[in-house]
């Protein structure tokens, strides 16, 4: 998994090409956008400019088209802390049909 910053922290330009040093240069970028609903977009443009502080910024851009490649990969989405690890059905639990408020569970 790749190293993620603190939670609040601001990724700074050589943090991010620090990140990026790991990656496969041929690889296609795509922004992760939106936790409660994750889903992947095409890079666009790449700007500069000042916050309202006077401090640097740059921009990362969805495209000017706005296309969205679908929802996130599930480990994708895992790795960016957007949902939770999905852990396998415990082995040899089934439930058995309920009747008169028995909830009890059963075991082969």
């Amino acid at each position: 998994m790749a190293p993620q910053l603190e939670r609040g922290a601001e990724m700074t330009v050589a943090e991010l090409m620090n990140l990026l040093s790991t990656a496969d240069p041929f690889a296609r970028v795509r922004l992760a956008i939106n936790p409660f609903f994750p889903m992947a977009h095409k890079m666009g443009a790449v700007t500069a400019d000042t916050d309202k502080d006077g401090r640097p910024v740059v921009y990362l851009a969805e495209d000017a088209q706005a296309v969205q490649y679908g929802y996130l990969p599930r480990s994708v989405a895992e790795a960016l802390a957007w949902m939770p690890p999905v852990e396998p059905p415990a082995r040899g639990q089934r439930l058995r049909a309920v009747s008169d408020g028995d909830t009890s569970r059963e075991t082969p």
